[in-house]
Order: structure tokens, then C-alpha cells, then sequence
């Protein structure tokens, strides 16, 4: 005889950015019983803890999922790791630490696409509601009574100082606040690190709320379909290995699939609901007509390597031998180290070409470099990097199953750089990038240019670069865009519960209906703020004032 499936008010799939911050909310309520599916382990690797430990865990199947963009010409035949979080905290765990909401005119144009109350006015209040921002700020934009510390850079290095000083010299003006709304200048990142450890989405929220009783948390446990009654979604099955047998869990109120953008849509597409041309490649029978894995987007990034002069001691060198020792040592004491670092230093957020209104790029630099063709590998030489990507790329791409097995991974397709507009865009990016590091500050530091190198002067020989050497930058979105549901390209409403279906909610970064000017990560907490306040039956926050 077949078990009776646990019951809980609400299953979320996806212990991420979003699952995260709901199972928090919800259980805030009293007697609100809330079960979260998480396909990867529990998230006690210490280098999920260390922020330098980014290197091993991006490469580390055990916490991540190892996905690959399918080849196309344009990025040189090759197919690019897209690596994604797969343990508590998701993305959160192993990500860059940056904390960036992005431009204002990001939400505004959500808005004008139909889904009211998205606007930036009105999201400003959730940004703030999730942050304890440690540092300077407007009181009005940056939050100081949210869970998640937002510090600023503790250790600083000359070739970071000198590459500022060069962008201020040649016109980028010093960003006091990237996210008090205005965005364009240079400086260091603001990131989600205290006092040595990485704070991601699992510690700040979710940990604290599994104290409750309310809440149960299922580790290595992967989503495989959606159960319905008629039109509702009533539960989800899971399986713990491939090939054993599915385990129910239900839901009375709702299902709430956090899972991320390529694993939301695979979820949804295995359970019927898709498109038809992809249901049928995978055997499934259509339950529900959407565009789910489409309208899918990504920043693509080129990356410039400049040698420094004999006597610079860059992250190549400190990172090895006697000297990491040192920082190890300074890590332990709490000194400002290298462990305790993003994996980028320096801003920049400026225009590709001159007359534009406000910033279509973001730029990295940092004072350090890796091999190249290897994986996170430090050059052997002091050397330094800088990348740019456009903000607002039009390439659009899909993510679609191979099969029903959720075991095999997607085929995950951007489509970097086929918009002739976003080749011409990413050309100036790395035009603008090249001048900013031969400036006379920069190059009392350095010998010269070591990739692409000088003999690449062309657009055509730019653009080769870019096909064979750009990588992803992880800001997967867009497969289950929120839109009204005339809008046909749209899988969920301003309130993200799916068209035509009762019950069943997506809430992650694959509802944006556009990519912001940013790094995802906060504007995924943002929307998991909003959405808990849906679900609760909650007024909206306040909008802000002239924001």
C-alpha cells in the first residue's frame, strides 16, 4: 500500500536566492507550514564559507551544476560552463559576492510592459527591506535593518587605486553609491561579506528560519514533476537518486517553484507545461501551452590580461607559497586579506559611445589574471584583467529539455552575440576597456597588453577574440517571463502565478521580463520579498518618494 504524501501549506522548490528569503517570510507566520526541495546537499563545504573558496566550488559537481552552453560559432565552437549553485543557498553559495540592483530604468520599463506595481518606485522599498547595508548610503535608497550585510572593499591594491585614478582622468567620475539609483562611474564593489565569511542567501535567511518547527528543508532531493488535480497544483515529486522511485509531497495552498532559470523551465517542461515543438522532442504530453524556456538571456564578457612590471606583486603571486600563508594568517587575525575578496574589485559602469543617456556597460578589474584555456588557474607572471559585458543584451536564446530524465542536463542556448546591435555594443566595451587600462596611471605599473594583444586592432579581430575566449557571467534569466497574458511571450502575471493554472507560482530570475543593468542576485531577492507579501495576502510596501 502507497504512503500518504506529507502535507505542508506551501513546498518551494529551489533553496536559492528566492527560496531562501520565501521559506523565511512565510514561516513568519504563525502555523504556516512551508517544505523546501533542494536538489544539492546541505551547504557545509567550507568553501562555500571562504569567498576565495569560489575557485574549487565552481568546478565542484557536488554543489554545483555543471551546465555547458551548446556550441555555436559565435562563441568559437565552444560550449561555455554555466555553472549554477546547487546546494542551500544556490547561487548565493558559490557566486561572486557582488551586491548591484542595477538602473532604475531597468524596473520603469517593466512596468510599461504591463505588469503594474514593478515599477522602480515601487520595488526600491524590497531591495531595502532584504538589506543591512554596513557603510554610507542615503538613507532613503539603502536598507539598515535587513538580513543580509552589504560591506564595502576592506583590502586595496595599488593597480586597482591606479586603475580608478586613469578612469577618473579620462572622464568616468568616481560612483559614491552604484545602488542608490545612480549608477554611471568607477569604484569598488560593494559585496556580501562579513567579518571574513561569505554571507549567502541560505545563512542570512534561511538557516534562522529552520529553527522553526514549521519549516523542513529536503536536501538532495530533485524536483521531477508537478502534481496536479485538474487545473491546480496540489504537489510536487522528487527523486533522491536516478532511476528510484518519485516521492509526493503536498501542497493546500501552493507550489512554488524557486528553482532558477534553467531548472525552473526544465521542472515546468517535464511536467507538460511548454511549448508543444519542446514537449514533444522529450515524449511529454502537453498539459499546458506556454512559452516556458524561451525569451532566455545572459551577459556574455570579454576580457582583457595586461602583464605587470617586474616588482608588482598582483594576486598571481599572492596567492602562492610563503605569501598565501601570510594571508591565511591575516584571514585568521581578521586583517583585510585576499581570502576575503570578491573575485572583482573595481566598477565600472559607463557607455560604449559617447551621447548615450546613461551606461550600457559594466566593467571588472582585477589586479589579478588567470591562465588562459585553463579554469581558474592564476597566471604565472603578475598580471592584471579587466572585462566588460552590455548591460541590456537583445540575443535571446532558450533553455529546453533533452529528455523527461532530470538527471540529464538541458540544452541551454543564449545565443551570445547574434544581435548585430549587441556585437557593436560589445566592441565598444572592450574598446573603451583597452583605453582604460593603457592609461598613464595604469602603465607606470605595466609592461603591455598580453590578451587579446596588440596585433588585435580590427573589429573583426576583436570580435574573433570575443567568439573564442568570452565567457558567461552567470546572469541567467528570462525563461518564465512575467508579462500580462496578452503579452504571448509571457509565462506568469505581476503577481508571478502561472497563466492559466491555479496554484503554481514561479518566483527566481527566470520571470524577469528583461535583464537588468546588473548582477542578478539582488534583484532575485527583490523579487522574492515582493512575491512572499503576495502570497501572505499583504498590502504592497509603501512606494518610495520621488525615486
Amino acid at each position: 500500500m502507497a504512503s500518504t504524501p506529507d502535507t505542508f501549506d506551501y513546498v518551494i522548490v529551489g533553496a536559492g536566492a528566492a527560496g531562501s528569503i520565501l521559506a523565511a517570510r512565510l514561516t513568519e507566520d504563525p502555523g504556516v507550514t512551508v517544505c523546501v526541495l533542494e536538489a544539492g546537499p546541505p551547504d557545509r563545504n567550507f568553501f562555500i564559507h571562504l569567498p576565495a573558496g569560489f575557485i574549487k566550488t565552481l568546478v565542484d559537481p557536488s554543489v554545483t551544476w555543471q551546465f555547458k552552453t551548446t556550441p555555436t560559432e559565435r562563441t568559437g565552437g565552444r560550449g561555455i560552463a554555466t555553472t549554477q549553485g546547487r546546494t542551500l543557498g544556490g547561487s548565493s553559495s558559490v557566486n561572486g559576492l557582488i551586491y548591484n540592483r542595477g538602473q532604475p530604468n531597468d524596473l520603469n520599463a517593466w512596468a510599461q510592459r504591463g505588469n503594474r506595481g514593478w515599477g522602480y518606485a515601487d520595488c526600491l522599498p524590497y531591495y531595502m527591506r532584504t538589506e543591512k547595508r554596513v557603510g554610507h548610503g542615503r538613507e532613503d535608497r539603502r536598507g539598515r535593518g535587513g538580513a543580509l550585510p552589504v560591506t564595502d572593499m576592506d583590502w586595496f591594491h595599488p593597480l586597482s587605486e591606479a586603475f580608478i585614478e586613469g578612469c577618473i582622468a579620462a572622464g568616468v567620475p568616481r560612483a559614491p553609491d552604484y545602488n542608490s539609483g545612480d549608477q554611471a562611474g568607477v569604484g569598488y564593489y560593494q559585496r556580501l561579506i562579513q567579518n571574513g565569511w561569505r554571507v549567502s542567501a541560505a545563512r542570512a535567511f534561511l538557516h534562522p528560519a529552520m529553527a522553526r518547527q514549521e519549516l523542513e528543508v529536503r536536501t538532495n532531493a530533485r524536483a521531477c514533476g508537478i502534481v496536479f488535480e485538474g487545473r491546480r497544483a496540489v504537489g510536487v515529486r522528487y527523486l533522491t537518486e536516478r532511476g528510484g522511485t518519485p516521492v509526493e509531497v503536498r501542497a493546500r495552498r501552493e507550489v512554488i517553484v524557486s528553482a532558477g532559470t534553467a531548472n525552473t523551465a526544465r521542472l515546468l517542461q517535464v511536467s507538460g507545461i511548454g511549448p508543444a515543438s519542446t514537449l514533444a522532442r522529450i515524449n511529454v504530453p502537453v498539459f499546458h501551452e506556454l512559452p516556458v524556456g524561451e525569451n532566455f538571456r545572459d551577459h556574455y564578457a570579454s576580457r582583457f590580461v595586461m602583464r605587470a612590471k617586474p616588482g608588482v606583486e598582483t594576486l598571481n603571486e599572492l596567492a602562492r607559497g610563503f605569501k598565501l600563508v601570510k594571508q591565511v594568517a591575516r584571514w585568521a587575525m581578521g586583517k583585510p586579506n585576499i581570502l576575503a575578496t570578491s573575485p572583482s574589485h573595481v566598477h565600472l559602469f559607463w557607455k560604449s559611445f559617447e551621447g548615450l543617456d546613461e551606461p550600457d556597460l559594466q566593467g571588472v578589474f582585477t589586479p589579478g589574471s588567470y591562465a588562459a584555456g585553463k579554469t581558474y588557474v592564476l597566471d604565472d607572471y603578475p598580471g592584471c584583467s579587466a572585462g566588460t559585458w552590455q548591460h541590456r543584451p537583445e540575443s535571446i536564446g532558450w533553455v529546453r529539455s533533452k529528455s523527461a530524465d532530470v538527471f540529464e542536463d538541458p540544452d541551454i542556448q543564449p545565443n551570445y552575440l547574434s544581435d548585430e546591435n549587441d556585437r557593436r555594443v560589445h566592441l565598444g566595451g572592450m574598446r573603451l576597456m583597452r583605453r582604460l587600462l593603457q592609461t598613464p596611471q595604469m602603465m607606470r605599473l605595466l609592461e603591455g597588453e598580453v590578451l587579446p594583444g596588440p596585433d588585435a586592432q580590427t573589429d573583426d579581430e576583436l570580435l574573433d577574440f570575443a567568439y573564442r575566449n568570452g565567457t558567461t557571467t552567470y546572469h541567467l534569466i528570462g525563461t518564465c517571463r512575467m508579462g500580462p497574458e496578452t503579452d504571448k511571450t509571457s509565462v506568469v502575471n505581476d503577481r508571478l502565478q502561472v497563466h492559466g493554472l491555479e496554484a503554481l507560482r514561479v518566483v527566481d530570475a527566470s520571470i524577469m521580463p528583461s535583464m537588468p543593468s546588473a548582477n542578478t542576485y539582488a534583484t532575485t531577492m527583490m523579487i522574492a520579498e515582493k512575491a512572499s507579501d503576495f502570497i501572505r495576502g499583504r498590502a504592497a510596501l509603501p512606494a518610495a518618494e520621488a525615486a
